[in-house]
């Protein structure tokens, strides 16, 4: 065991308090705490402002629970700014799952600010790598290069009231940090792709006047890109690489050398908040940047492998993999979970975040060696969620699938928890692409998945409806391809989906074929106002509005270039008109909001809901299921007059026009996927529909009445029904 060194003249440890794990500065002290209960030692390693030069080397006194505590009194270079990492004495043992390496400076996990870059040399690795087995430590020290953490101070109090959305209006649009703002011709090219970009007005401008309520961020913590990529010129670009969970990634911030990450992030969040948008961030707590048994040891791995990841019970050389990435962190251990929990705080009280994505949430909720890893409905860290004063108030979303056994939960999550729901996103892709979904399917999506959040227990506004998100293709592409086209990743075309539902109608990718590019632009209206039109919560991929095309990319997680840069230059204007009138009209009628779940009778704020063919005529069972004719009628009424006018939808997702038997009573068409704009007039001409009214093929259309209407309750589809096998 490696004698403390004190090369600087630096203080020595005092006993710490660990109130939080990381560092904690105070008026008279820094406080650091690790978690390592498997350690045998641990030490403090103290360097130079730059990071390059080890000052100082201090044993820290013994483990209380498992977690190591020391403090240093504040003084001449001692204080906000100092750099330092961990070494950390252990056994190598790896088939007992332990890789302790004190040759490898190691990440506090809990690091507010991180400096230094990662850039996949194999010093890095905590194995021997001339030795294939892995069986021996590397013995290098990689002090010089590693990534290492900056104590900081606290950050002012947030300075702008947190915009609080009715969940029944909320409309999420997710969006990438970079490529919102990267070729952004309103922003100043210094802010361009950075956390000041997306608080330019031209920006929020444009969240406003599209109608959104929430933008949801994809991964900004501090990352470790693959050295796999980094080998090939590219990047984790999407972020899905963390390395430290709590920091900022400086990559965002403004390229001045004096810009704070940490400040910058939450003047982002300060202007969004006072444009009156809420901030979700989407986070990974699933898996980290040091990948499998091969991969890099840069924090949690040479901390304590044995606490942090889930291990294979009968070979814990190698780790569970029920995120493809290589390993899965195990939130069923206390320390791993208070790691997370003050993570999860922090976001929220000194960044301001309004809630949070959950990548691949069912990781987090999945047991240890005892249950061979299931997915638990009520698991330690949903539970410590609920009942933290902190983080009960705040969204919660889930990806509320892994690839892990039982892996995939949708409807899973606990009450007041959101989930994004694939089952929307494909039954509409394919009802509108290729005709080939049942009304019965189609009803039910519509319908808020009322099959999969079950009425009574979950709100109608949990489903978070898609058509697109950043994993897979745009909403161009995904009228434009009828196959993946992902070269540029390195993969010869391997990675991505290959069941996309995707179409080209006639030419695969770019055309200026007139016809075709009208029927490409027809099937985007129709999709995104199915989606702003159902019940649910309603989530637009940023670049859609404005007919962003990734060239035929469905898995860009590495492309940190024009292929996922939204391209405003070329930006589609009446698409994104098209996208406010749509928006609009849900935030304006109340029928078209998740308040409360459909019924077959109007009672209370429950809204009825009617269905029929384009005859009028109630649908047999047969016919629900019927192949060959997918035209649909939906009417929707409230029990009074604060729901506003009935509603009327007409979808025509058929090759040629249908004629559908309105019910009785004046009807004012309101939205027309078929027309470019989406509506017929100005409000005061919207044209009066005929009792028997043609819908052009491949449209959906919204109208309202004049007076109130009562639904024919015989065409009522039982939204109670048992879930049916998709």
């Amino acid at each position: 065991m490696t004698a403390t060194v004190n090369l600087s003249g630096a203080p020595a440890l005092l006993p710490g308090q660990g109130r939080v794990l990381g560092t904690e500065l105070g008026r008279d002290r820094i406080e650091f705490a690790l978690a390592a209960p498997h350690a045998q030692a641990v030490e403090l390693c103290l360097f130079d402002a730059a990071g390059q030069r080890e000052t100082a080397r201090l044993r820290l006194p013994e483990p209380q629970g498992g977690v190591w505590c020391g403090a240093l009194p504040l003084g001449p270079g001692i204080g906000a700014g100092l750099v330092y990492g961990w070494r950390v004495h252990g056994p190598w043992a790896p088939h007992e799952g332990h890789r302790f390496n004190p040759a490898k400076l190691l990440l506090d996990p809990a690091a507010r600010a991180v400096l230094g870059h990662y850039t996949g040399d194999d010093l890095h690795l905590g194995h021997d790598p001339g030795r294939p087995a892995g069986d021996l430590p590397d013995r290098r020290d990689n002090a010089a290069t590693a990534l290492k953490a900056r104590v900081v101070t606290d950050l002012p109090a947030l300075s702008a009231a947190r915009p609080q959305p009715d969940p029944a209006r909320r409309v999420i649009y997710e969006l990438h940090i970079k490529g919102f703002t990267a070729l952004h011709p309103d922003v100043p090219a210094h802010q361009r792709g950075r956390y000041a970009g997306l608080a330019h007005p031209a920006v929020l401008a444009h969240l406003q006047r599209l109608g959104v309520t929430t933008v949801c961020l994809m991964p900004v913590a501090h990352r470790a890109d693959e050295a796999r990529l980094q080998a090939q010129g590219l990047s984790n670009y999407w972020g899905y690489s963390p390395v430290a969970w709590s920091a900022p990634e400086a990559r965002y911030a403004s390229q001045d050398p004096a810009s704070d990450p940490r400040a910058e992030f939450r003047a982002m969040v300060d202007a969004l908040h006072h444009a009156g948008l809420e901030v979700v961030l989407d986070v990974v707590y699933n898996h980290t940047a040091e990948l499998d048994e091969w991969g890099p040891t840069l924090s949690l791995r040479g901390i304590d492998n044995a606490l942090y990841y889930h291990l294979l019970p009968q070979a814990r050389g190698r780790y569970a993999n029920w995120t493809g990435c290589g390993n899965c962190v195990n939130l069923d251990q206390p320390l791993v979970r208070r790691l997370v929990l003050e993570s999860l705080r922090r976001w929220v009280l000194e960044f301001g975040v309004d809630g949070f994505r959950f990548d691949l949430a069912p990781v987090l909720a999945r047991g240890g060696d005892a249950v061979q890893g299931a997915f638990q409905p009520h698991a330690p860290l949903l539970q410590a969620i609920a009942a933290d004063p902190v983080l009960k108030p705040a969204l919660m979303i889930a990806e509320p699938w892994d690839i892990g056994p039982g892996g995939y939960q949708l409807g899973g999550f606990p009450p007041g928890w959101l989930e994004w729901n694939d089952r929307y996103r494909d039954t509409q892709r394919s009802f509108w692409l290729h005709r080939q979904t049942s009304r019965g399917d189609l009803a039910r999506r519509l319908a808020g998945s009322s099959d999969v959040f079950v009425p009574g227990r979950r709100g109608a506004h949990s489903s978070v409806n898609f058509i697109t998100a950043h994993d897979g293709f745009t909403l161009r592409d995904l009228v434009s391809y009828a196959e993946r086209h992902n070269q540029a990743n390195g993969e010869d075309n391997r990675d991505g989906h290959a069941h996309n539902l995707s179409t080209n109608n006639g030419v695969e990718g770019d055309t200026s074929q007139p016809s075709v590019l009208a029927l490409r632009a027809r099937q985007q209206r129709a999709l995104l106002a199915t989606l702003v039109l159902s019940l649910g919560t309603p989530m637009l991929l940023s670049g859609d509005e404005i007919g962003h095309s990734q060239g035929g990319n469905n898995n860009a997680y590495c492309q940190d270039n024009p292929t996922t840069w939204l391209d405003w230059a070329q930006a589609d204007h009446a698409l994104c008109a098209f996208v406010q009138n749509a928006l609009a009209l849900r935030q304006r009628l109340p029928l078209l909001q998740a308040s409360h779940w459909w019924q077959t009778e109007a009672c209370g704020r429950s809204p009825a809901a009617a269905w029929s063919g384009a005859d009028g005529q109630p649908l047999s069972a047969a016919a629900w299921d019927a192949p060959h004719s997918q035209a649909l009628m939906l009417q929707l009424r409230g029990a009074d007059q604060d729901h506003g006018p009935a509603a009327l939808l007409l979808f025509n997702p058929q090759a040629g026009p249908v004629s559908f038997t309105l019910p009785q009573g004046a009807w004012r068409l309101q939205l027309d996927s078929a027309d470019c704009l989406g509506q017929a007039g100005p409000a005061a001409a919207q044209p009066q529909l005929a009792p028997n009214e043609i819908v052009a093929a491949g449209a959906l259309w919204l109208a309202v009445a004049e007076s109130s209407h009562a639904p024919d309750r015989s065409s009522v589809l039982p939204l109670d029904t048992k879930r049916r096998a998709e």
